[in-house]
């Protein structure tokens, strides 16, 4: 077990007592044969600190910080040669070792937590990497403790425990790998779908419509040729013609549905039809406000929005029982903010965790990809705020003038 070196100050800057040395001796008489006792009492809380040092797994320190900036290791546990790769003695004797083996671009965030703890005498939990010589390998290693001052000096001490989180560490980027690449994915998944309904839709639209347009014309041609006196064939003719006319509605449905045209007209033309349309269908007052009134975006990031407010409009209808929507669409000079607020019964946590959940799921899904932020919240008075926050494009976005925008990442809040 490695305590305090010889020669090495005490926490207090005093010289620590050489190992053996006598401490200063109590009074006579009873004192004296109380020592003894005191001595056996001392051994034995020695050996049950020792067993629990040892069985602690990392290291278990003493460190302090004096007032001229000096630091010193008071108190190393044996795990400082299986954590640090170096042993106690060598700690003891130079430790400024310890910042050595910290990697360089990590050393900042280590000076910055041991100087705000030692000013607000908080703990001080740091992680970091270091370089370990002895196995050629880097090391993430988490420092735990607690500080206070010694009284009537500025020398702060700290009490605490390193351990290796290397492994915990290395699944922790790897889960978020893992996530970046499935948010990759998935984006992709969506822009492959939009091309494709937007294909369809066209199709549809030209190919189908075309055609019924035709018959439509031809059949007009050939019930005005029909003989008056036989109602029969008038009356098919009637049917037919009545047939290709729903028809041709179905095929104007069915493109919208897939892909709404107007999106070719910007986001918010698109969103100012999606509104008529549900207050309409649904029969629940609806209101739009932009700000301001042209908002272009990249079609990719114009038709995920769109979709996520039909998938938020589409739950409203069927599970809010709301009477009054309000969709707002704002941006400003970073950010494009869309919120959708309803007055309805709410979201419960329980329903947000249901495991068929897919429309929650897919909104937040699509914020993601688009590197930015969906959260749910409660509205005031009842209801719920869909709020989503993208950064803006301007390299894309031609309203404003251009700079450079990052993205971020996306989260779901309550």
């Amino acid at each position: 077990m490695s305590g305090v070196p010889p020669g090495q100050r005490t926490a207090h800057g005093a010289p620590a007592p050489q190992a053996g040395e006598p401490g200063p001796a109590p009074g006579g008489g009873a004192g004296q044969a109380a020592q003894p006792a005191i001595a056996a009492a001392l051994q034995q809380a020695q050996a049950r600190f020792d067993a629990i040092v040892r069985n602690t797994p990392g290291l278990v320190y003493q460190f302090v910080r004096y007032g001229d900036g000096a630091v010193a290791f008071t108190y190393l546990s044996d795990g400082c040669q299986a954590l640090l790769g170096m042993p106690a003695a060598e700690l003891y004797a130079h430790p400024e070792r310890f910042f050595e083996l910290i990697l360089e671009e990590d050393r900042k965030s280590y000076l910055d937590a041991m100087l705000a703890s030692a000013a607000s005498l908080w703990s001080w939990n740091w992680e970091g990497r270091i370089w370990v010589d002895a196995w050629k390998d880097v090391k993430w290693i988490n420092l735990r403790c607690t500080p206070h001052i010694q009284p009537g000096s500025e020398t702060v001490q700290w009490e605490g425990i390193m351990t290796n989180i290397t492994e915990s560490k290395l699944e922790q980027l790897e889960v978020r790998q893992s996530r970046a690449r499935l948010a990759e994915l998935t984006a992709h998944m969506e822009t492959v779908k939009e091309q494709e309904r937007t294909r369809i839709a066209r199709e549809i639209h030209d190919d189908l419509g075309g055609n019924l347009t035709a018959i439509k014309m031809a059949l007009a041609m050939l019930s005005s040729r029909l003989p008056p006196s036989d109602p029969a064939l008038q009356d098919k003719a009637a049917y037919v013609d009545a047939l290709v006319d729903r028809t041709i509605d179905a095929v104007h449905r069915i493109s919208l549905d897939l892909r709404p045209s107007i999106l070719d007209f910007g986001l918010v033309a698109a969103l100012e039809w999606q509104v008529k349309e549900f207050g309409t269908q649904a029969g629940i007052e609806i209101g739009f406000d932009c700000a301001p009134r042209e908002i272009e975006l990249e079609p990719n990031r114009a038709s995920a929005l769109f979709r996520i407010v039909q998938e938020a409009l589409t739950n409203i209808a069927k599970h809010a029982h709301a009477s009054r929507v309000n969709l707002q669409l704002h941006r400003t000079r970073h950010y494009i903010s869309l919120k959708i607020i309803d007055n309805g019964r709410g979201i419960a946590q329980a329903d947000r965790a249901k495991p068929q959940s897919f429309g929650l799921r897919g909104m937040a899904e699509r914020a993601r990809a688009l590197g930015g932020t969906l959260t749910l919240s409660h509205a005031p008075g009842g209801g719920t705020v869909v709020a989503i926050k993208l950064k803006r494009e301007n390299k894309h976005e031609t309203a404003g003038p251009p700079s450079p925008a990052a993205a971020g990442g996306a989260t779901i809040g309550s």
